[in-house]
């Protein structure tokens, strides 16, 4: 397929607007009309696909372990008021999605002593590292799961509760993964989404690796859950609650 290659002030201007230019170049070439996605240019933190006007980043992966354990992270970003927030049940079943190296899954566990918590995640890494702390946490409510891109592999209405910290901006099929999380949860189940304020250009974060309250609500709504509230306590991150009907 020939391209003609971008002029300098469109260059430019993508720098200032990435997601928009690139989408409308993205829909010059998409030739999938039955897809929900358009392929496009990438931009340096990009994959070069767009989900409904947003282009999805690259996914973080188990170097950033990390940084997911890094001390400082409480006091940066109020997680124990976040795990607060999320309003458990002791035999409530929580999906950790996303769940990396575990920092929440074993900070949800002490809190379902009768439920359970699933540790999902892609990565065959994440997954060793979860299995790795499970003893140390003695925490025999947490079951790690490895999902596919597609399915989180978990029954149809099995969930009270998903969780989903900084990660759903990285899903690559975020309507086939919004489909598996609409199955699993239980009717009147909610998505906590967290995700970093696009709104507020003071946080040191990505671009790409932040998400508006407009465009999430946009998403998840397709799938059929109902936003139910946004709390903005969290000093860096929207708490979006979502609920199935």
């Amino acid at each position: 397929m020939n391209l003609r290659p971008l002029p300098p002030l469109v260059c430019f201007l993508a720098l200032l607007n990435s997601n928009f230019l690139c989408m409308l170049r993205a829909e010059e070439i998409s030739k999938d009309k039955n897809s929900p996605y358009v392929i496009g240019q990438a931009t340096r933190d990009g994959i070069g696909k767009f989900y409904m006007g947003r282009e999805i980043s690259k996914v973080m992966g188990h170097l950033g372990a990390g940084w997911l354990e890094r001390p400082e992270r409480e006091q940066q970003e109020r997680t124990d008021l976040l795990v607060k927030n999320l309003s458990l049940s002791p035999t409530d079943k929580v999906v950790d999605l996303g769940a990396g190296s575990g920092y929440f899954s074993f900070r949800i566990a002490p809190l379902v002593p009768q439920g359970k918590v699933y540790a999902v995640d892609i990565s065959p890494q994440m997954i060793g590292i979860i299995r790795s702390k499970m003893k140390k946490y003695k925490a025999n409510n947490v079951e790690p799961i490895q999902s596919t891109i597609t399915d989180i592999k978990l029954e149809e209405n099995s969930a009270d509760c998903v969780l989903i910290v900084d990660a759903y901006h990285e899903f690559s099929h975020p309507k086939e993964m919004g489909d598996s999380i609409f199955k699993i949860l239980k009717p009147g189940g909610k998505l906590v989404l967290i995700e970093y304020r696009l709104e507020d250009p003071g946080i040191p974060i990505k671009k790409l690796h932040k998400m508006s309250q407009k465009q999430a609500i946009k998403e998840i709504s397709s799938l059929g859950l109902e936003w139910e509230k946004t709390s903005e306590d969290l000093p860096q991150q929207h708490f979006m609650v979502f609920r199935k009907p």
